[in-house]
């Protein structure tokens, strides 16, 4: 749970370890803070040297669009390098309201990058990932992540086979360009952090070339001049 305490001993923990160079507020959601309380947890990462980046994790974009109102927008200017990464599941998501919201955050100089989770039954279909994706990018939201759903209790409905999440990146390859593609990652369990998967596209080896398929399957010879 947040509080106070937690937030101080945070900023403390930063304060007293200058080999962190970038930030990340999460766990919760940091813009569900009033601006008084998330201008002071900036000013105060701001003020320490060795801190480069500072990234926020957010939903609010996406579900609580009112949220970004101008005072919010003018305060975190002020804090570049600012990055905030949001999440959007599906293209039915990207509301009028929810894209203002997004464009408002983006002429304040903020990137904003999009981290999908992968549902099943919601969005695991190569045609709606690419409608969001696309959709994403119309509103100044750079696709980032495409997740694999944590193993989370009680959330087994929504998973789906691996291999499911590499033939969308599969089939999102070639049919829409290369801005709309995210990449696939999972967060290993026991926390061994986020790593990404990618489509098979090397077949093997045929004498000095490999043998690797385009985005319609045909295979191609690639040299590779090994020295």
């Amino acid at each position: 749970m947040v509080t106070k305490d937690s937030i101080r001993e945070g900023l403390a923990y930063i304060r007293s370890h200058p080999e962190i160079r970038d930030v990340l507020l999460s766990g919760g959601d940091p813009l569900l803070l009033g601006n008084k309380s998330l201008h002071m947890i900036l000013s105060k990462l701001r003020s320490m040297s060795h801190v480069e980046i500072i990234r926020i994790g957010t939903r609010v974009p996406c579900t609580l669009p009112q949220r970004v109102t101008p005072q919010l927008a003018k305060m975190l200017k002020k804090f570049h390098p600012l990055y905030i990464h949001t999440h959007f599941n599906h293209p039915d998501e990207i509301t009028p309201a929810s894209s203002y919201a997004c464009r408002r955050l983006a002429n304040a100089g903020i990137p904003l990058g999009c981290q999908t989770v992968l549902l099943k039954g919601v969005n695991d279909n190569p045609l709606i990932i690419k409608e969001l994706m696309q959709k994403l990018l119309t509103i100044r939201v750079r696709p980032y992540y495409l997740f694999q759903a944590d193993l989370a209790k009680g959330t087994s409905h929504f998973w789906t086979p691996l291999r499911k999440g590499l033939d969308i990146i599969a089939g999102l390859q070639g049919h829409t360009s290369g801005l709309c593609t995210p990449h696939f990652a999972i967060d290993l369990p026991g926390g061994g952090g986020k790593v990404p998967l990618i489509p098979e596209r090397v077949k093997g080896r045929i004498g000095d070339s490999l043998l690797i398929t385009d985005y319609q399957g045909t295979e191609h010879q690639y040299p590779l001049y090994e020295a």
